[in-house]
């Protein structure tokens, strides 16, 4: 849970305020998708013991839809083609309370839930006791469990134009709706909008970002309002009018997407969703804050800073980086230390702490590491292709950085060092987001890293995202941002795929597999099985499932592999025709697609090398595969024919990695056909651009040009 939403564990009594843009579709019919989903959310609320009260807008737009239908209906092309007038709002509103309210009812009917409506006007709160009687009525129908259905009764309004009417107790259902947030002595008020919540400026505008939490200090003066409501009164001036004025009268209030489909859930479970307003909100805001896209420029400006040095340079910041890590060692170990026992006292996996933990030896193995990387060739750059286009005319395709990366990682602090000196390495700007669980290791790794770079680089070369809620914001800077690497579960990297328009690198599942040919070696297969599964049972690339020619199970080849795995505590699980064999004991699996991260594969027999290469291509996760065969022609057609990243034959799956591959490291395996495959280390960093020198040549549309594109020879 966000600790800036912690009041919510003490919420009982709800307001949600749900907009005409939430409520009807861009055409002006009603969103029965988003209605249905909205009056989901309330009953599950209902049934947890909230009490829920909805302060809906919307009749306007609906009468104005059935009006004009109405209207359509009863014209003559005649009149047609003459100008048609502006439909009375009242009128639209007195037909639309009826449709809007029997839309309402038949939805809750159908989730079993009573509502009932009240419409007021804003003449009635004048009246003391009105006040103390809709108090007394909502109560008596929360009690019944019944959710309360409040709207401004537009149609007998008395103001001629209310949304610019200052005079009045309420200007809109907005303001309706913090009035009775006060009124009924709620614990929190959602505002539902067409838009995620409050932004620095108009939603459409690239340059806006989301603001998480509102302080009046700060933001009165830095928000740019869009236009108003595409259809209510009101639009996001209002709602904000109508958080200022109930959170400082201490009621919570978020302004939230009523687009998606379990916002109000999330915003009761804790999650950062929308825009909070508090009037305890200055307290928690960071004396400077700096926002996500300050970070991805900042970034990216010491990138070019750090390309403009010399190799030499650029390599002895790597030295002085390795130098860093182990000076800093004991510091290291004592916040790796807390993370570990803080991470075992909230009750997290093993194999979770495990993977937190920075053994002895390893600061002195990543500083070592580092200072491999340091040693490879320059990759900034590098001529990789050189063409005469004409007499004296050459083009050079050259290395270049891609320039600023966003890497999520789960976990392992270590991954922090290995990035952040591939980045430095390839001339890249970093920003960094690791797992909760490891925040004063990687806070520590951190500094101590950029306290290593020269000043004439900058320490924002090297951005450290601390909050969860920055994410979104930095996915959505695909002009600053070039490149997304998620390493971590395949919830996060699912997520973040759908979450942005920047290119992401990475893969999803790490489903790999081993196939044991007849012709095996089977002392050969018993290690190569064993290690690609119990190495590091938790790795992307540790064999997720293993494929044996059909005549294993005859030679009791089978058999042997099965005891071996089993003594080693493995939890097996077969495929239909393994799982059919009683004599193995084998409990079915019931998907092959999947990724176990433990002690556990899966088994399957498959007829030959064409069956096993049509299974991998079928279920897996183009990752890493390998096959252990004697027969040259069978491992020949497995290396050529499986689609996956990395193909082996007669070694384990353990060996795809960017150390092991000798990358001096890697930021993650890929699994995308597109730029890096694999282990992607520095070159996998780097694109390309084009260089071209001449003495003064112009196109002047091809006259007098004579194209040579004579390839040249590169020289280093």
């Amino acid at each position: 849970m966000d600790t800036s939403r912690v009041f919510v564990k003490d919420v009982k009594r709800v307001i949600v305020k749900v907009g005409t843009a939430v409520v009807t579709r861009s055409d002006g019919r009603m969103a029965l998708g988003r209605l249905g989903s909205l009056c989901e959310q309330l009953k599950e609320l209902n049934l947890d013991g909230y009490e829920v009260i909805l302060v809906t807008s919307g009749a306007v737009s609906a009468g104005r839809q059935r009006l004009r239908f109405r209207k359509l209906v009863n014209s003559s092309f005649a009149d047609l083609q003459k100008p048609q007038a502006e439909l009375d709002g009242k009128a639209c509103a007195a037909v639309g309370q009826n449709s809007l309210m029997a839309l309402y009812d038949t939805l809750f009917s159908q989730l079993d839930l009573t509502s009932a409506q009240l419409l007021v006007t804003d003449n009635d709160f004048r009246d003391p006791n009105f006040r103390s009687q809709i108090t007394e009525t909502v109560n008596q129908l929360l009690d019944s469990k019944v959710v309360p259905v409040l709207n401004e009764n537009d149609a007998v309004s008395t103001r001629r134009a209310p949304y610019e009417d200052s005079s009045g107790i309420f200007w809109d259902n907005d303001s309706l709706a913090a009035l009775l947030a006060l009124e009924l002595e709620a614990d929190l008020l959602i505002l539902l909008s067409d838009v995620d919540g409050l932004y620095s400026g108009p939603p459409s505008d690239p340059q806006s970002k989301l603001i998480h939490t509102y302080v009046k200090e700060k933001h009165q003066t830095e928000i740019t309002f869009g236009d108003k409501s595409r259809l209510g009164r009101g639009g996001m001036t209002a709602k904000v009018k109508a958080a200022v004025y109930a959170a400082n009268a201490g009621i919570p209030v978020i302004i939230a997407s009523g687009k998606a489909t379990d916002n109000i859930i999330k915003v009761l479970k804790g999650q950062c969703v929308g825009t909070l307003f508090h009037k305890d909100a200055h307290l928690w805001a960071p004396p400077k804050e700096t926002g996500a896209r300050e970070m991805a420029v900042a970034a990216r400006e010491c990138s070019r800073r750090l390309q403009a040095l010399s190799a030499q340079e650029r390599k002895k910041i790597l030295f002085d980086i390795a130098d860093a890590l182990e000076d800093n060692e004991e510091l290291i170990k004592t916040e790796n230390d807390a993370d570990i026992a803080a991470a075992q006292q909230a009750g997290y996996e093993k194999s979770l702490v495990a993977r937190l933990a920075l053994k002895p030896g390893k600061i002195s193995s990543l500083a070592k590491s580092i200072r491999v990387l340091a040693e490879m060739e320059e990759p900034i750059g590098q001529i990789l292709k050189r063409t005469e286009i004409a007499d004296g005319l050459i083009l050079e395709k050259t290395s270049c950085p891609l320039g600023v990366l966003l890497i999520v990682f789960e976990s392992r602090p270590d991954a922090l060092v290995q990035i952040a000196s591939l980045a430095v390495r390839s001339g890249n700007g970093l920003l960094l987001k690791g797992g909760k669980e490891a925040k004063r290791s990687n806070a520590i790794l951190h500094k101590v890293i950029t306290s290593a770079l020269p000043d004439k680089v900058g320490e924002k070369l090297i951005g450290l995202v601390t909050t969860r809620e920055e994410i979104p914001d930095l996915l959505k800077l695909d002009d600053v941002i070039d490149l997304v690497i998620p390493r971590g579960s395949n919830k996060l990297v699912s997520q973040i795929k759908e979450s942005t328009k920047i290119p992401v690198l990475g893969h999803a599942d790490g489903i790999c597999h081993v196939y044991v040919d007849k012709s095996a070696n089977m002392d050969m297969a018993k290690r190569i099985v064993l290690d690609a599964k119990m190495d590091y049972p938790a790795a992307c690339n540790a064999m997720e499932t293993l494929l044996v020619h059909k005549d294993l199970l005859q030679n009791g080849g089978l058999e042997e592999l099965v005891r071996d795995l089993r003594s080693e505590g493995v939890d097996l699980f077969g495929g239909p025709r393994v799982g059919a064999l009683q004599e193995l004991n084998i409990p079915s699996t019931q998907t092959f697609h999947k990724e176990y991260n433990s002690p556990a594969c899966t088994v399957e027999i498959v007829d030959d090398v064409s069956g096993a290469i049509e299974h991998i291509n079928q279920h897996g996760s183009a990752h890493t595969d390998c096959v252990v065969a004697e027969d040259e022609k069978v491992a020949e057609v497995f290396l050529q024919q499986v689609d996956s990243a990395a193909v082996f034959h007669n070694a384990s799956t353990r060996f795809c990695d960017g150390a092991r591959f000798g990358l001096g490291a890697e930021v993650g395996i890929s699994t995308s056909r597109i730029h890096a495959r694999g282990p992607v280390g520095v070159e996998g960093l780097l694109t390309t651009r084009w260089i071209l020198k001449g003495n003064g040549q112009i196109v002047d549309g091809d006259k007098g040009v004579v194209y040579t594109h004579k390839d040249l020879q590169v020289t280093s």
